[in-house]
């Protein structure tokens, strides 16, 4: 489907035009008494991220690791330190963390690009797939420089923002603007975030997909757990509105702070909840303490999904978001949620379907969202079920790398087995 100049991918949707190759015909005997085969060359794939870790880093982990093994050979190269490498690697992916690469702007990214320009000479990748901002620049550039057949770029939000400096976001839009040549195709996180990139001119009009970035749905519950409530020490009557997020500028925590102080002046029998930790939380804290409002801080939890599980409500203030990791793994878990309307976010939460949108920047505005759903329990309800099927629907791991791989056979010229299932054409 067209949109605006962006075409959105829906998986399990052909188009005529679409090469097809006919269909394997079943083996006459079990594969188990039949000589070995040769070995056949995989297509070398390298994805290039800045920092591997949560959000882009998940996206990109469940990427590599969802593809067909027996068609891609996928490795993974970015900053070291993250928290995803060792399951990178526990998978079976190729990992490489670049010594030097940081995720600012710095004279060793010159360093960095030779290194990266080594490795992909030395691996003679078919396909380079790069992410972020420092990631897509200096990959892509590394990626033109080695002449790699196929570079593709995923968009999981605009690599500038209002709140950087004029020069900053100057610097940032020039270089997204100087790679976009060296790209073959592009794909986005959600419509909005595609729109975006054509309007800033990051993108070609056509050239961008949208693909949904998925999420582990196994270990997500489906509904509500009250079991959170014993786990966090907290009364079992009470209203429990929580976040999950990395605690920084981005993800606004000063307020969901004030959000708590003005719904619990109004809602005196409300709990809140903030799990992860980052840079703000003593700042956090000391707010919560000068506004007299009750936060219970967990730090970071590796059971957040279920702790999520068992709210009331889920709250995300972020400033600006591709679209929300934990955003969509709360709707996965049937929760009602009230969303800052940025980016990608509002092709996710459509207001008064899947939840709540609220200006960012504005509290008082999310307190009354959220006592809306509290005081509206059937229809807070109904929304969670609502998301919950929109994301189990179309967030599925399967689903994505379905559509990235289709992207790939279509930039490499390989036809879709006939009767094969899967998205759009160069989706």
């Amino acid at each position: 489907m067209m949109r605006d100049g962006v075409v959105v991918a829906r998986p399990g949707r052909r188009e005529a035009m679409r090469d097809y190759w006919p269909a394997t015909p079943p083996r006459v005997a079990p594969t188990a008494v039949l000589p070995s085969p040769p070995t056949q060359a995989r297509i070398k794939v390298l994805h290039v991220i800045t920092r591997f870790s949560a959000g882009a880093g998940g996206n990109t982990l469940l990427s590599a690791i969802g593809m067909d093994r027996s068609r891609y050979d996928v490795w993974v190269a970015g900053v070291p330190g993250g928290d995803l490498w060792d399951r990178a690697r526990a998978a079976g992916v190729h990992t490489c963390e670049i010594r030097g690469f940081r995720h600012t702007l710095s004279p060793a990214d010159l360093l960095v690009l030779w290194r990266l320009v080594r490795l992909i000479r030395r691996e003679r990748f078919t396909v380079v797939h790069t992410h972020s901002a420092k990631g897509g620049f200096l990959g892509r550039i590394a990626a033109r420089l080695c002449r790699t057949p196929v570079v593709v770029h995923t968009f999981h939000g605009l690599s500038f923002h209002p709140y950087m400096s004029r020069s900053r976001q100057m610097i940032y839009r020039a270089l997204e603007r100087l790679t976009r040549r060296f790209t073959h195709r592009f794909l986005a996180v959600a419509p909005r975030v595609a729109g975006q990139a054509v309007e800033e001119r990051l993108a070609p009009p056509g050239l961008v997909r949208v693909v949904p970035s998925a999420v582990e749905l196994g270990h997500i519950p489906e509904r509500f757990d009250p079991e959170a409530r014993r786990i966090l020490d907290l009364p079992p009557d009470a209203s429990l509105v929580g976040t999950v997020c990395r605690i920084d500028r981005q993800k606004a925590p000063l307020d969901f702070v004030r959000m708590a102080a003005a719904l619990r002046s109004v809602r005196p029998d409300t709990a809140f909840v903030m799990i992860g930790d980052g840079p703000l939380e003593a700042e956090a804290r000391r707010l919560a303490a000068e506004l007299d409002v009750e936060v219970t801080f967990t730090g970071h939890r590796p059971d957040a999904a279920r702790l999520v599980a068992g709210l009331d409500v889920f709250v995300v203030l972020s400033l600006y978001e591709g679209l929300g990791r934990a955003l969509t793994e709360a709707l996965a878990a049937a929760r009602p949620v009230v969303a800052t309307a940025v980016n990608g976010v509002p092709d996710l939460v459509e207001h008064g379907a899947t939840g709540l949108l609220v200006a960012p920047g504005d509290p008082e505005g999310a307190a009354r969202a959220v006592a809306w759903l509290l005081d509206h329990p059937l229809q807070a309800a109904q929304m969670g079920r609502q998301g919950r099927r929109r994301v189990r629907t179309a967030f599925a791991p399967e689903a994505m790398c379905e559509a990235i791989d289709a992207c790939y056979r279509d930039l490499l010229g390989l036809p879709f087995p006939a009767g094969a299932s899967g998205t759009s054409r160069g989706s």
